[in-house]
């Protein structure tokens, strides 16, 4: 850049030397095409030819302009820094959304009015930036100066450096000087110095740096910039996007912190990929590593339940879905760049939205055309953890089509970094529409600034990431590596065997978690079985534990629902309550009722308009204890919810349970049909470390009989040996009934 253009910037005299400095090391830039990072001219003209022919387009473009419009209705606003959540930190992204979306529509429209736009707000943040210090708030963050991590600064840039090259010629080179100066260049020079760890970082803040770095450096002609963003901040490739792609996705795709952090870690991906397809072809980004980032696509969408939503594994919110935007982004893309799939017609459907480039085109315009555009729905699907797929995995069970689909999932992956929950071998259950066993998420509201400033709750690490906040065994009311992130980083669960073929009737996974509780061994085998004596799919869980010594073994059920029946007395605590424990989530427990039952566990409830049974073979000095979260909660951040624990000491034991759906309820129409279970009981025939044999009596005297191979997976045959009695199956998981009295 000129120096005589540099000398026209404004800015305060405090900051002259700084400013000064930057400028004079700015280099000439040959001329670039702009824009070029997100969209080109001719497809901002495709766009401007399309409109009002296509829906999901059209949908796109009312919502940008509104948005727009009404900014262009009101003051521009670049408050002072403040606290997460608060007035001036949503006033910054929501600039930052508004910069992005006029600047697409200047390219799109022509209307000068969003260049004008853009260029102001820009020239507002060009007096403050320079002058602004580290965000006082970071609280243990790497800090940013609009905001108080350095994350929301990354997003801040990777959308205004799309709006920025969108109205870049409609600026004159003064003004082009004043805002690269005094906005770009310090805000690439804080990231890539004071904030080289997040630079460097095999994480999603990581990748948001490098894509905001590299887009940047894209746009303003600086390709050390994106040689840096690639290969780390050394460019030796131990950091940066290329690194990242091999570290945090599996060969499948799935993502190692989880579906809901899935969806927001290729936003970045995807902004930064297609700004490198754009401006180096050559790199082959699309294709690197066997089409990587095509399978994170698929993996994250494929995760989602059948509402949509994804389910809420590790720090993760109750209702964050596939229209999120980073997920809007990559469906397009993968559409364009992979070539065409109409399934991703179904999530584009869904979503109800395109980007606003050439591949959210091509994506509304399939979307006009398909006589027939696919259900969003998912057969049964198992994914590999870890960036070798050594990591263990994800198991997902379903039965049915669409939204009425029956889910199963079983988590026996990786930790998943800072947000992971020590939790493996959870599982979680779907029918109806609904979570019928769920799980807590994260312990946070998002952007509440009255909720400890829209950050993560204390109560997410005392409460959501502790074992007992999920649907798996606790030993000794400890948590998994006594709740130990680094110990838990360093292991991972084991994928047994998955079977999601659903033609026999009977779909199953099973996994191993070893040496997550000293001295014990974990192997839990889940079932979703069809079966015509039963109205709905049954979700059958056989938790085996091994161990030398005698431990407390508690296993949880978070349940939704009013309780109905049980097949034992029940003795609520009517008049006091006390937490069931000191630490590791317990505190946080009221417990509310305890039994012995004598011989089988039964506990109904009503959930939506059906009736949900459990029932477990129990053991002798079985204990049943019914909680409910809010103890040890001043200032009321966890949501009321409740729990059934059962609680056995052995050494070596197997819960066995049936989870049954049964009858109809219907409040409008006063009608209740069938709330009574079906099973009767459930028996354990026999288990040890080569297989589990397990009997469910129906209330007609009806028997089947559940074969599960606990040694090396295999299709068999299998032999058990139990009670005087010899069991063979085929298989690695079979139920069958017991007729004429045979076995």
């Amino acid at each position: 850049m000129p120096v005589s253009v540099a000398m026209t910037v404004l800015f305060s005299a405090r900051m002259w030397g700084v400013v000064l400095l930057l400028v004079l090391v700015m280099p000439v830039r040959a001329q670039e095409q702009h824009p070029k990072v997100f969209i080109t001219a001719s497809e901002a003209a495709a766009i401007r030819e399309a409109r009002g022919h296509y829906t999901l387009l059209d949908a796109t473009l009312e919502a940008a302009t509104e948005m727009v419009e009404a900014a262009l209705a009101a003051p521009i606003e670049t408050p002072p820094p403040g606290e997460a959540g608060g007035y001036a930190h949503e006033r910054h992204k929501q600039n930052y959304r508004e910069m992005y979306h006029a600047g697409l529509l200047y390219q799109i429209t022509g209307d000068r009015r969003y260049a004008a736009f853009v260029r102001d707000m820009l020239l507002q943040y060009a007096e403050m930036y320079p002058a602004l210090e580290p965000h006082p708030l970071s609280e243990n963050q790497v800090p940013g100066k609009l905001f108080h991590q350095l994350l929301n600064e990354n997003v801040w840039l990777v959308h205004t450096i799309i709006g920025y090259d969108c109205v870049y010629d409609a600026l004159t080179p003064d003004e082009r000087a004043t805002i690269e100066a005094n906005v770009f260049y310090p805000m690439v020079s804080w990231f890539m110095n004071e904030g080289a760890y997040s630079m460097n970082r095999i994480h999603n803040h990581g990748t948001w740096t490098v894509a905001a770095v590299g887009m940047a450096g894209y746009v303003l002609g600086e390709p050390e910039w994106v040689e840096q963003a690639l290969y780390g901040t050394d460019k030796r490739g131990e950091a940066g996007f290329m690194r990242q792609l091999d570290l945090l996705f599996s060969p499948d795709g799935y993502y190692m912190e989880g579906p809901y952090y899935a969806r927001y870690a290729i936003w970045p991906f995807f902004y930064f990929a297609e700004a490198i397809q754009r401006y180096e072809p050559e790199r082959n980004i699309y294709g690197y590593r066997d089409g990587i980032l095509r399978k994170a696509l698929y993996a994250t969408v494929q995760t989602a339940l059948p509402d949509g939503t994804f389910p809420a594994l590790n720090d993760a919110s109750l209702s964050m879905n596939v229209a999120a935007p980073g997920v809007v982004l990559a469906t397009d893309l993968v559409f364009e760049r992979y070539g065409p799939d109409p399934v991703l017609l179904g999530v584009a459907g869904f979503q109800n939205a395109v980007v606003l480039n050439g591949a959210g085109l091509a994506v509304a315009r399939a979307y006009e055309a398909a006589d027939e555009v696919p259900e969003m729905t998912w057969p049964s699907v198992e994914f590999r953890d870890g960036a070798d797929g050594e990591g263990g995995g994800l198991g997902i069970l379903r039965v049915g089509r669409g939204k009425d689909q029956t889910v199963a999932l079983m988590k026996y992956g990786v930790h998943g970094l800072g947000h992971g929950h020590f939790d493996k071998l959870s599982i979680l259950f779907y029918d109806q529409r609904r979570d019928v066993l769920d799980d807590y998420g994260f312990a946070r509201f998002v952007n509440v600034e009255p909720k400890y400033g829209g950050r993560y709750l204390p109560e997410n690490d005392t409460w959501a990431k502790q074992t007992i906040a999920h649907n798996t065994v606790v030993v000794d009311g400890r948590s998994q590596n006594d709740g130990d992130r680094k110990a838990a980083d360093a292991m991972h669960a084991d994928r047994h065997f998955f079977d999601g073929d659903p033609s026999d009737g009977v779909q199953s996974m099973s996994a191993y978690a070893r040496g997550y509780y000293t001295g014990v061994d974990m192997q839990r085998t889940v079932l979703l079985v069809e079966d015509e004596a039963f109205d709905y799919p049954l979700l059958i869980d056989l938790f085996r534990l091994e161990s030398d010594a005698e431990h407390q073994y508690d296993y949880p059920i978070h349940y939704d629902g009013i309780p109905m029946a049980t097949s034992f007395d029940l003795a609520g605590h009517t008049d006091v309550l006390r937490p069931l424990g000191e630490d590791a989530g317990y505190q946080h427990i009221w417990e509310t009722a305890r039994a012995r039952p004598d011989a089988v566990v039964q506990f109904s409830w009503l959930d939506g308009q059906r009736y949900y049974t459990l029932t477990t073979a129990a053991a002798p000095g079985t204990e049943v204890l019914m909680g409910r979260t809010g103890a040890h909660d001043p200032h009321f951040n966890l949501r009321s919810e409740p729990l059934l624990l059962l609680r056995r000491r052995a050494a070596d034991h197997l819960f066995a349970s049936v989870i049954e759906p049964h009858g109809y309820f219907s409040e409008a129409s006063e009608q209740s049909s069938n709330a009574r279970p079906y099973i009767a009981a459930v028996r354990v025939l026999g288990f040890d470390a080569t297989a589990s044999v397990v009997e469910i009596e129906a209330q007609d005297g009806r028997r089947w009989q559940v074969f599960v191979n606990n040694g090396p997976a295999g299709d068999g045959p299998h032999t058990a040996h139990f009670g005087g009695k010899t069991y063979t199956w085929t298989g690695n998981a079979e139920m069958r009934p017991v007729r004429d009295g045979t076995e």
